[in-house]
């Protein structure tokens, strides 16, 4: 009975290393459904991957890059100065402060290398690429900033030019009978430009909750013109007071009217002074040119005895 039993012991001890040993290498038609099986999973990644747009594939990992590169250049308050910028130029579409810090990084980095390669194109020396490699990664890394000014100008002479006509609309609306919030509603909707998006956007942040002293004095915040932060200041100390709202309007409408004629009579003041630069240099040698140039070339061949 001791040796059936230890019989059966290592019989099934066989059995079941032969079991495990089988179940951790598989061979025959396991083995090869089991490789068709991971052959077939890695060609959909493969498929899933290739399926991708290029942007996703390729331009995304390289802006996460020059994203985490540009918040090492940039300073730690450099995050909300860009918020502010992007304030002043109205909040492009699709340009964010990650944005902004990533663009700065590829321009810098894309501009030498077109600006060095079309150098050597032309044939240029080293010492010169080098010097013009320097200066374009440096203009290409200030490239974002000058747009964003440019885009802030830009949006600030609109609001200068439209907020007049939008504060006329607004007293009126308000002496008519309607009231403040009613009365801005009135000139976003019949009304384009800055001074519209501003007005919307008091309105939709009045709606979620902020008070209307809180959401003026975030608009006047997201400006740098100085009509509309006096406006929003005194709309906010009427507001705070109990002031009559339209009387404040009506003086406020008068006195940005006459500050938009004269800052049209400003502008029209700069024209003969920005003029005098392309006129000496691009119109006034073509007229000398023209002018003078045939009297020259007589004096020429009388000299010369022609």
């Amino acid at each position: 009975m001791l040796l059936l039993l230890a019989f059966l012991l290592f019989v099934g001890a066989i059995a079941a290393v032969g079991a495990a040993f089988a179940k951790e290498q598989p061979t025959g038609l396991a083995r090869a459904l089991d490789a068709l099986e991971r052959t077939g999973h890695a060609g959909q990644e493969l498929v899933q991957e290739a399926d991708q747009p290029f942007a996703d594939r390729v331009l995304a990992p390289f802006q996460a890059r020059a994203l985490a590169l540009g918040r090492r250049l940039t300073g730690a308050d450099k995050a909300d100065r860009i918020r502010r910028r992007l304030d002043f130029a109205g909040n492009p579409r699709g340009w964010t402060i990650d944005r902004v810090l990533s663009m700065k990084v590829i321009c810098a980095v894309a501009l030498p290398v077109l600006v060095v390669a079309y150098g050597a194109l032309l044939g240029g020396s080293v010492t010169v690429l080098l010097v013009i490699a320097v200066a374009s990664a440096a203009l290409g890394f200030v490239a974002p900033d000058l747009y964003l000014y440019n885009k802030a100008a830009h949006r600030a002479d609109q609001i200068k030019r439209g907020l007049a006509d939008a504060v006329d609309l607004l007293t009126i609306s308000v002496e008519a009978g309607l009231g403040f919030d009613a009365a801005l509603q009135q000139v976003a909707r019949n009304t384009t430009g800055p001074v519209a998006e501003e007005f919307s956007r008091v309105l939709r942040e009045m709606q979620l909750g902020m008070s209307r002293s809180e959401a003026l004095k975030a608009m006047g915040t997201r400006s740098n013109v100085e009509d509309l932060n006096t406006f929003v200041g005194s709309m906010v100390q009427a507001d705070a007071f109990g002031i009559p709202i339209a009387q404040v309007l009506r003086v406020q409408s008068s006195e940005i009217r006459v500050k938009r004629r004269q800052y049209a009579e400003e502008k029209a003041q700069q024209v003969p002074v920005k003029i005098m630069v392309p006129l000496i240099l691009f119109i006034l040698p073509c007229l000398f040119i023209v002018v003078m140039g045939p009297a020259v070339l007589n004096a020429m061949d009388a000299f010369n005895g022609k």
